[in-house]
């Protein structure tokens, strides 16, 4: 079967090509952060016009790009949630119109699970069971995955999600739209020893996080180094914020270190996958393999273009379901608010 999956929950717009025999054939990704820089985060109704825009033209460069022809797609897998519901609803609108006019069956795919199976996409893969630490701008959770479908929140942020505080944390000290990826490479030129910032919840039992008071943290720490009347030259000023913003990413990425290592020797399962769009952060994959190998584990992400939003996560993940009957009716939705634990098992 080739499944065609669409990917429009936020910012990007995503589509890719999944045959059951030959895997992935292609995936095309389009991201409006030139539109929403200007805004300083994502504007919703501009995203969804631009997913409409966007949506036709990528799905003809996927089908040009795998060579084969629009009549041979044998399902439709789109984003049903959770995420914008303006940006949903063009996803869904499109994925499910198609599938109609080609007489073959469509699902809604939920986008967390399609975060969760992205490692299955690379050669080597994940066997099940495993754990999952979903890190993205919108979630911070450790799932226990047994099999498609088969999920069990273990913990989650009790506030903002670590990529959320990434992003707020960067607006915070000037860095532009989106923030997460420029904060880590102001970072790499911090020194690491000036400040100390809390690994919250790490000092109690239990795998919940929190974030929200580190960000806090963080701006106290900027208008203590930076009061109004500071009288330091541009080059310093830059400094301090690099070393806020190395202290700030070194207390965030031990504190998803220490819930991991956690959970692995409360669960003993030794494979554990990072998935989402902070996963991608460099100094957070190295810790996190370097602890699973003290833990006698290991670690598996996907490749870096699938650790942010994109189609080819939707496109596996809709091929499970296909594959396994499931499909939509005509009555295609958009759920903005959607629980991993209200997913079928397989």
């Amino acid at each position: 079967m080739l499944v065609l999956g669409i990917e429009t929950s936020c910012d990007e717009t995503g589509v890719a090509l999944y045959e059951s025999d030959a895997g992935l054939l292609a995936y095309t990704l389009y991201s409006q952060i030139d539109i929403h820089a200007g805004f300083g985060g994502v504007v919703p109704e501009l995203a969804s016009r631009d997913h409409v825009r966007k949506a036709l033209p990528l799905i003809a460069e996927a089908l040009a790009a795998a060579g084969v022809e629009r009549s041979q797609i044998g399902g439709v897998a789109y984003t049903s949630g959770p995420g914008l519901v303006g940006a949903l609803l063009v996803g869904a609108a499109v994925g499910r119109s198609l599938a109609w006019a080609l007489e073959v069956p469509a699902v809604p795919v939920h986008h967390m699970e399609g975060h969760l199976l992205a490692p299955m996409l690379e050669e080597d893969s994940p066997e099940f069971p495993f754990i999952a630490l979903l890190v993205s701008g919108g979630h911070t959770q450790l799932v226990e995955v047994s099999g498609v479908g088969q999920y069990r929140l273990l913990g989650e942020s009790l506030d903002d999600a670590a990529g959320e505080a990434f992003d707020k944390t960067a607006k915070m000290l000037g860095l532009p739209y989106p923030g997460g990826p420029e904060l880590a490479k102001l970072a790499e030129q911090g020194d690491s020893s000036r400040f100390r910032f809390p690994r919250p919840m790490t000092d109690r039992p239990g795998l919940d996080f929190s974030f929200s008071g580190l960000k806090t943290f963080a701006l106290n720490t900027l208008y203590k180094e930076l009061p109004e009347s500071h009288t330091l030259d541009e080059p310093q000023v830059r400094q301090v914020k690099a070393d806020i913003a190395r202290a700030f990413e070194d207390a965030v990425v031990d504190t998803l270190v220490i819930k991991c290592r956690r959970v692995v020797r409360e669960t003993g399962c030794k494979r554990l996958v990072l998935a989402g769009g902070v996963s991608a952060n460099k100094r957070l994959r190295e810790k996190i393999q370097e602890t699973l190998k003290k833990e006698g584990g290991r670690a598996y992400y996907p490749r870096p273009e699938f650790c942010t939003d994109n189609g080819a996560m939707i496109a596996y993940a809709g091929w499970q379901r296909l594959k396994a009957g499931q499909s939509e009716s005509l009555r295609f939705n958009a759920q903005p608010r959607w629980q991993l634990s209200d997913l079928s098992e397989l």
